[in-house]
């Protein structure tokens, strides 16, 4: 039962954590990548799609992603959701092809998207403790209902503190990856 407690606990902590990993993804840090837009969706014969199942997305190189869509006639509506999305990108169409540049950052945007990331990171932080206050009552709810002994909840809390500790500390390690991508001129 104990076991049961802290492997679901376990799975929703590494869930936060992945979380968090895919929103720093989607920060711009004045290099090139194709997760830049992967949160835009684009009208397709009446139904709303995700960019990448519309066009190919490449990075010819650090400072320009390339958007090739699969019919010509979607470019400008990839144009248009590329800027509704407010990332800050202004596509560049050539009737081919949208090439996007990525602008260098300046040292007051970079300063924002630390304290952006770390906002994340926070609640990331927030939601891995979540996790761990509802695994400890869930422990002391079982052991009122006699599923186990005290000694064995108290295991149980030590453990989801271990884990706690775990998961926010990868989510640390992940915030000073990216602050120093950030950072990087």
């Amino acid at each position: 039962m104990v076991k049961e407690i802290l492997k679901n606990a376990e799975d929703r902590m590494k869930k936060a954590v992945e979380v968090v990993r895919e929103e720093l993804v989607k920060v711009r840090t004045g290099k090139a990548t194709t997760a830049l837009l992967d949160g835009i969706k684009v009208e397709y014969y009446g139904n709303i799609v995700p960019l990448n199942q519309v066009a190919n997305i490449s990075t010819p190189d650090v400072h320009t992603i390339t958007v090739q869509a699969w019919e010509k006639n979607l470019l400008g509506v990839i144009d248009k959701a590329i800027l509704n999305a407010n990332l800050g990108l202004n596509p560049v169409n050539d009737g081919n092809i949208l090439r996007v540049p990525i602008p260098p950052l300046n040292e007051e945007r970079r300063r924002e998207l630390v304290k952006l990331i770390k906002k994340f990171g926070e609640d990331g932080k927030i939601a891995v403790r979540n996790v761990r206050r509802d695994a400890i009552e869930h422990l002391k709810k079982s052991e009122k209902a006699e599923h186990f002994s005290e000694d064995e909840r108290k295991r149980g809390e030590h453990e989801s503190q271990k884990l706690t500790d775990k998961y926010i500390q990868d989510i640390d390690k992940l915030l000073v990856l990216k602050e120093k991508e950030i950072m990087e001129v």
